[in-house]
């Protein structure tokens, strides 16, 4: 029965499935949107954990929660959403992990003993370079399907060009193509954003 009701339910839209879910609560509904967004959410947390065990721990509890998340947030593009997702529990566990090793450095001005927190001296390049890594991720997220495949293959997987091409089926010129008109476009929209 699961393999007949998962086979019909593959080709629904993600904003189907989740409505699916919501009536029939069957896990399975969630594991067709897994199967679909995986590459997109370990590729995600590379970019942010740079570590591959922690990516696959972080993705599966990104996955875990949605079981929840699906039945009480209002979502109109499941992908971006879940982009959105991935990255805030990447942060949450980097500002965790930052918490734990951060300092406090000590100084004196005029004889006056001070003491600020290394968190509080680099605070302003964080939040820059946070909004720059959301700008990228939104940029990457309106590239169309095949850029955005090729571009995460490449640059947050780190596949070759022959490895991207073996994965898409795409043809190594299509491959190329695709990187190269997908990193344009992410340029354009990047400057679009400001």
């Amino acid at each position: 029965m699961f393999f007949r009701l998962n086979k019909s339910y593959k080709s629904l839209s993600d904003k189907e499935l989740i409505t699916l879910y919501r009536k029939k609560n069957e896990k399975q509904i969630v594991g067709i949107l897994f199967k679909r967004y995986t590459h997109l959410v370990f590729g995600s947390c590379m970019k942010y954990l740079k570590n591959a065990d922690e990516s696959e721990d972080a993705v599966m509890d990104i996955f875990e929660k949605l079981l929840e998340d699906l039945k009480i947030h209002q979502i109109d593009n499941f992908k971006s959403w879940l982009y959105s997702v991935a990255r805030n529990h990447c942060l949450m566990q980097l500002r965790k992990e930052k918490s734990s090793k951060s300092g406090v450095v000590e100084f004196k001005i005029n004889d006056v003993e001070r003491v600020e927190s290394i968190d509080l001296l680099h605070l302003n390049e964080e939040v820059e370079k946070e909004q720059s890594l959301q700008g990228l991720e939104t940029a990457i997220a309106d590239l169309n399907d095949e850029q955005r495949r090729c571009i995460e293959l490449f640059y947050l997987e780190q596949k070759c060009y022959n490895e991207v091409a073996e994965i898409t089926t795409y043809s190594l010129k299509e491959v190329k193509s695709y990187i190269q008109n997908g990193k344009r476009n992410i340029k354009m929209l990047m400057l679009n954003q400001r």
